[in-house]
């Protein structure tokens, strides 16, 4: 297991606190901006009451205590009011030189974010002025001037407050959000990786299956499908175990096996000189017995060795093969055998020439067994940068069970024990081609050979 410090737990507690952050940053801006508009708007509207004494007084004059204390409990340094009827109040004195305006009757919204930043960005002492409609009566405009200090001092101390109510937030939500994903994602995926490590340590012990929760989300589908890959898994080993073990015992027998077939075939040699007309009619049916019973010990102990096929590529003529493989066809037990090479007199491929010999002579034989005489066509042609060799014989076709399990060895064949197909198959993907059934039917079988144009 990884250290707690990379392990999945501790980020996604790192990126759920990130992300709250980000989205309390996004919160702060238009709030810090709306904080400054509402402190304004305040100090406008404390003004215009303000006014009022003014407006209370006879002829309209207060004392300069008065005016002084008015203007101390608004929080401005004075104020001016223009009305439609023209008149105009004022209390104190707006001072010589002013550091900036801000109109408040429309402002754009990334004005206020602009004008709030820059608040917090300043450190001088400077005194403004700010107009706006009055709350009562909008169509008083109200003008006052104020230090700007106070306001930046709010403005940071509601930051401090959007602050700590953020880390505070996020320390929640990540904690929620950890627990949550923790039991939810981050325990099932810490039990599936302990058996995906305990089945590449021991992946024929059945004792360290993981067992499916039976949840119904993505975690649950994974746990049952990696319970059943595991499953599918040893049972595999159990057979390539029991095959290895096949092999080796095939590889033991298969000197002895061969001498003995070897006494028999000196045997059939000399019934095949007999007088007697029905040995000699025997003879050669034993003869393709005996090789027959040759070509699946060799089979059998090829197909059991586990090393991919060694391949040794060279530059041929293809035809002059096929040509040596139609000579090297045992005769049919019933009826003539055609053999037919059309393959092109300049036909190139690269390739195993043994190898390649091979796959053709098994082929050819699956057709001679499956007819008992007829015709197999050869040929070959070269499209989008490979040669395509295709073997077609007039038999009476593959059944629709045998064509399912066609390169699967011991699967079962029409023509045999489908180790020479699944032989055929090794050899042809270790060329960097494959080997495929293009059709069979009542008309016969056609197979085709690929091979990369190097």
């Amino acid at each position: 297991m990884p250290s707690p410090a990379r392990s999945l737990s501790a980020r996604l507690l790192v990126m759920t606190i990130l992300f709250v952050m980000l989205g309390e940053v996004l919160i702060y801006v238009p709030s810090i901006a709306r904080f400054r508009l509402t402190y304004l708007q305040e100090r406008l509207a404390q003004a215009d009451l303000a006014t009022l004494a003014l407006d209370a007084a006879p002829n309209g004059v207060i004392s300069p205590d008065l005016a002084q204390a008015l203007l101390v409990r608004a929080g401005v340094g004075s104020v001016s009011l223009r009305r439609p009827a023209a008149s105009y109040l004022m209390l104190g004195e707006p001072p010589p030189a002013l550091d900036a305006s801000y109109d408040l009757k429309a402002p754009a919204s990334w004005e206020l974010v602009r004008d709030a930043f820059a608040v917090l960005g300043q450190t001088d002492a400077r005194t403004i002025r700010v107009m706006g409609p009055a709350r009562v009566y909008p169509e008083t405009m109200v003008d006052i001037t104020l230090a700007e200090s106070e306001m930046r001092t709010a403005m940071l101390d509601f930051s401090w407050r959007i602050l700590t109510l953020s880390i505070v937030i996020s320390l929640i939500t990540a904690a929620l959000v950890y627990i949550s994903l923790h039991w939810l994602m981050v325990r099932p995926m810490r039990r599936i990786t302990a058996g995906l490590v305990a089945f590449r340590e021991a992946p024929e012990d059945a004792s360290r299956e993981v067992t499916a929760s039976g949840r119904g989300d993505e975690i649950g589908i994974v746990e049952s499908e990696f319970a059943e890959m595991q499953q599918s898994l040893r049972a595999a080993l159990r057979q390539k175990t029991r095959l290895a073990a096949l092999g080796e015992a095939v590889g033991k027998i298969h000197h002895d096996l061969r001498n003995i077939l070897s006494s028999a075939v000196l045997v059939s040699d000399r019934l095949s000189m007999s007088e007697h007309p029905e040995v000699r009619k025997q003879t050669p049916l034993l003869m393709q017995a005996i090789d027959r019973a040759v070509t699946l010990c060799q089979q059998t102990l090829d197909f059991a060795r586990t090393r991919e096929p060694e391949i040794k590529p060279s530059r041929f003529l293809l035809a002059p093969l096929v040509a040596d493989v139609g000579a090297s066809l045992p005769p049919a037990a019933q009826g003539q055998l055609a053999w037919h090479n059309r393959v092109g007199p300049d036909l190139m491929v690269t390739a195993d020439r043994d190898q390649l010999f091979r796959v053709i002579l098994n082929l050819g034989r699956n057709a001679t067994d499956a007819m008992n005489g007829g015709e197999i066509l050869i040929d070959a042609h070269q499209n989008n940068g490979r040669v395509a060799v295709d073997i077609a014989d007039t038999g009476p076709g593959l059944p629709e069970a045998a064509r399912a399990r066609l390169f699967k060895p011991f699967a079962g064949s029409a023509r045999g024990t489908g180790l020479g197909l699944a032989i055929s198959q090794e050899i042809m993907r270790a060329h960097g081609g494959d080997i495929s059934l293009v059709k069979s039917d009542q008309n016969g079988t056609l197979f085709r050979l690929e091979l990369p144009v190097h």
